[in-house]
């Protein structure tokens, strides 16, 4: 973003990151032909929202703003002012499930277009919570890491992994059925809940693996299919274990894995959207993209840079709460 933001947009971080990614997505959609419907939905998925303003409201402000100032805090805000600018008429409404919550907006956005609730879908992910006090509450939780480098402390499927490093985003991705060179399909996708803990894995792991079995059978494909799992991969044990399980449970552990959050931090909210747009970009580019290998693991994870599969990817994302999700991709035939 350019230094101190475009002056056209407002004053606010949060609301920045949201105008700027959707707008990015918009161009770049019409860029490669997107033809949009006649109806336009939109789903932005997210966590804490505007957490920056918030705070701010209630340790600057004395809880008193001016009405105008004060409409910048509401979920509905940013939703109302991209479906204005761009003028789309179709569903539009925020979608929190912690972690999962890109995932989900995906899940979502192909049930209102399945439905013919919406010709296409903006999905938006934003999180921008990384502040010293959230930062500290997930540390506290024995999940977060603050001292250590980034490639250090989060080792997902590796030896003394640590747990995660915060990152913050805004990532938007068009759906459609009608553009001339799509990135990727989303072939299909599910949720489950654990209905176990606020914090903790159910232990059997029994939802995360029925939330696949869902998704595969969502998408019309068999587990052999799946040529790679972009896998959560918070680098926490928990995270680590489970996976680990999906991966010689449903699959044998033949897929390839790519693990993100060692680059680009955990991005709660938006963490899945980085990810599925990593992998779409991956498969026009013809390349896997993950953290180094930095000690021994225990997964067929991809070091780094690699050549690129033709294959499908499982995109998991385990939110707090036991929000499981997971989404089908697969290259443009």
């Amino acid at each position: 973003m350019p230094e101190g933001g475009d002056p056209d947009l407002p004053p606010s971080r949060y609301l920045r990151a949201v105008l700027d990614s959707a707008r990015e997505a918009v161009t770049d959609a019409r860029g490669r032909g997107w033809r949009p419907g006649r109806t336009v939905g939109l789903l932005h998925a997210i966590v804490l929202g505007n957490l920056d303003e918030w705070q701010e409201f209630f340790t600057v402000d004395g809880g008193q703003r001016r009405s105008r100032d004060y409409l910048r805090l509401i979920p509905s805000t940013p939703v109302s002012m991209l479906m204005s600018e761009f003028g789309f008429h179709g569903p539009a409404m925020n979608v929190s499930a912690a972690c999962s919550s890109l995932n989900v907006a995906l899940v979502t956005a192909r049930l209102w277009m399945d439905h013919g609730l919406a010709d296409d879908v903006l999905v938006v992910a934003t999180d921008l919570s990384a502040s010293p006090d959230m930062v500290q509450a997930f540390v506290n939780l024995g999940a977060a890491v603050f001292d250590a480098d980034p490639l250090e402390a989060c080792r997902p499927f590796q030896e003394g992994s640590r747990g995660f490093v915060f990152g913050e985003a805004s990532v938007a991705l068009m759906l459609t059925r009608d553009a001339d060179r799509p990135y990727a399909a989303v072939l299909g996708g599910a949720m489950t809940s654990d209905a176990y803990h606020v914090v903790s894995v159910e232990p059997s792991y029994e939802q995360i693996f029925d939330c696949v079995h869902f998704a595969l059978a969502a998408a019309d494909v068999r587990p052999e299919e799946i040529a790679c799992l972009s896998a959560h991969a918070s680098g926490t044990a928990q995270c680590d274990a489970a996976e680990t399980a999906l991966l010689a449970r449903i699959f044998d552990d033949r897929p390839q894995v790519t693990a993100l959050k060692p680059l680009a931090g955990h991005c709660q909210a938006a963490s899945a959207g980085i990810e599925v747009a990593a992998a779409a970009m991956g498969y026009e580019r013809g390349v896997l993209v993950s953290a180094p290998i930095v000690a021994p693991t225990r997964a067929r994870l991809v070091d780094g840079v690699e050549p690129g599969i033709r294959g499908l990817t499982l995109k998991t994302a385990l939110g707090m709460g036991g929000n499981n999700s997971a989404v089908v991709l697969g290259p443009i035939v």
